[in-house]
């Protein structure tokens, strides 16, 4: 019987290379986005071998940016949206329009008209959403005030794309013929009219409704229905902003997740969309790929270069340049300015109706393409490179961007990781009892907690050598991990192994087998709590029988 299969083809072939790829780059010490990249190009149209169906893997990377802008908003509140307002607007402004001035003079030097040159600057001057927050994330920067202001940076540029995304047929399609200006005008006033109606439905009706449906679904008990109820309401928001208000998916996405994280359930909703959030993440990166023709490298180098240059360095520097002028730091300055140098999802939109409306030649898109490869593979590598800046230049503003309460390391005999659940419990007993303990937690929410409890208290990731150094572990006589996640908890043991070989490591575990590996790392006692339930059952039973 025969089966349609370009779906199920087109993700394996995608998730399948990626990994091989993806592990291949982790081998050799370089991002794992180069390898997703090259495995898009390896399943992609111009290359010999298995080919996949770009359409469809461009679908579902639209999937991976509604997903990821859904998990940015549940962490970023509409008070953090306005603290930024006032450079994240004139910023994002001022670096379009320098971004544009410049693709259209390249434009021109290649002898494009003035409308093409122009579509192609505005392509070259819109951000990927995937690739910035990934940066972003990967360096537990979101929170931080540079990563909200990347972030609002990122929305402005967002919605000044859907205006033109709007516009362009009206200006040079039919309707443009026939409306001429007032056409024009009609179709700006629509787009902004539909945008506002768009925030006052998230602000007036969606933030009383969703809420509740997450809540109801949450006190039903099932954790499956709840997870489901997550991703509809993450892709059903985003669909319905796109269709019902034509904007884009990724900033109805943005709407629907911060206004859930207003609830209570933020966090368990952020936990049951980040496997998926990753998986599509990767399918990005791939389609980005799959449109990549490496016969421009040959034939265009010397505008590819151009190109890249403007991506790169030109809107790098001119978004280094306002930021400073806004009274910001270096640090700051140099994070917006590296976030935003490269390009994504919406310069390929731009450029596809670009060439569809006849004002962009084919040349262009190409550029494009090729710009956006590029300049997404050196991104990471720049972002390393901004960071060590920063840590040289600006240490003490490093170390409160990690979340370190103190420059100097902690003293306390006893760390525990992690102040959920059972880290709350154990937590309380010892601060109880007047003991020293220093905790390493990532969310702020937990950490108030912590520090309420009395515990000396470090925001940031426990899996990095200096946020456990900070916490004194080099002196300390006792090591509570008590995360639930088993591969962070086996790296954590094996660092803090490194660090003071005479540490007693306690891990919490969930299965034989991360006990056995936790063990193996290096761990002294690993608690299993369905072996400790069973245990103490068994024990009151004893005492019955008795």
């Amino acid at each position: 019987m025969p089966h349609d299969t370009s779906l199920i083809g087109t993700i394996v072939a995608g998730l399948g290379v990626a990994f091989l790829m993806g592990a291949l780059a982790h081998r050799l010490r370089i991002s794992p986005i180069a390898g997703y990249l090259l495995a898009g190009v390896l399943v992609g149209p111009f290359t010999p071998g298995f080919v996949a169906d770009t359409g469809l893997a461009l679908q579902l990377a639209e999937i991976g940016v509604i997903l990821l802008m859904f998990g940015v908003g549940l962490h970023f509140s509409l008070k953090d949206l306005l603290s930024v307002r006032k450079i994240a607007v004139p910023g994002a402004i001022l670096q379009i329009a320098v971004a544009t001035a410049l693709g259209m003079m390249l434009g021109m030097w290649l002898g494009w008209s003035v409308e093409g040159s122009a579509v192609f600057g505005l392509a070259l001057s819109v951000a990927s959403t995937v690739v910035l927050l990934r940066a972003l994330q990967a360096r537990d920067m979101v929170e931080t005030e540079k990563g909200r202001i990347a972030v609002g940076w990122l929305i402005v540029e967002d919605l000044v794309m859907v205006l033109a995304l709007v516009l362009l047929p009206a200006m040079f399609g039919s309707r443009g013929d026939e409306g001429g200006s007032a056409g024009l005008l009609q179709s700006a006033a629509i787009v902004m009219v539909k945008v506002v109606g768009f925030v006052a439905f998230m602000f007036v009706i969606a933030r009383r409704v969703l809420p509740w449906v997450l809540h109801w679904v949450a006190h039903s008990g099932s954790r499956e229905l709840f997870r489901l109820a997550v991703l509809a309401i993450a892709l059903g928001v985003a669909f319905g902003a796109a269709v019902i208000f034509d904007v884009s998916f990724a900033l109805g996405a943005f709407f629907a997740g911060m206004i859930l994280g207003e609830t209570q359930l933020s966090r368990r909703a952020a936990e049951e969309t980040l496997p998926l959030r990753d998986a599509f993440a990767v399918l990005f990166f791939v389609s980005v790929g799959m449109l990549f023709d490496p016969k421009v490298l040959i034939e265009q180098p010397g505008p590819v270069l151009a190109t890249v240059a403007i991506i790169v360095v030109g809107k790098s520097v001119a978004a280094y340049a306002l930021v400073r002028a806004f009274g910001h730091n270096s640090g700051t300055a140099l994070t917006v300015s590296v976030s935003l140098a490269q390009i994504g999802e919406f310069s390929f939109i731009l450029a596809g109706l670009g060439v569809g409306l006849k004002v962009l030649p084919e040349t262009g898109r190409d550029l494009i393409l090729a710009g956006s490869l590029l300049s997404i593979l050196f991104n990471p590598i720049l972002f390393s490179l901004a960071v060590k800046r920063m840590r040289s230049d600006e240490p003490e503003a490093v170390e409160e961007e990690e979340g370190v309460d103190a420059p100097a390391p902690c003293n306390a005999g006893v760390v525990l990781i992690g102040y959920g659940r059972v880290g709350s419990h154990i937590g309380s007993l010892i601060c109880g009892r007047g003991e020293g303990l220093t905790v390493i937690e990532d969310q702020k929410d937990m950490a108030a907690a912590a520090r309420e409890a009395g515990a000396t208290v470090i925001i940031g990731d426990a899996t990095k050598e200096s946020v456990l150094r900070q916490a004194g572990l080099d002196t300390a006589s006792t090591l509570l991990i008590a995360i639930p996640e088993g591969v962070e908890a086996g790296a954590i043991v094996r660092r803090a192994r490194a660090i003071n070989p005479k540490l007693v490591i306690v891990a919490r575990a969930h299965s034989d087998e991360e006990v056995a590996d936790l063990v193996r790392r290096g761990a002294d006692h690993v608690v299993m709590a369905e072996r400790e339930t069973a245990s103490r059952m068994a024990e009151r039973a004893m005492l019955t029988l008795a």
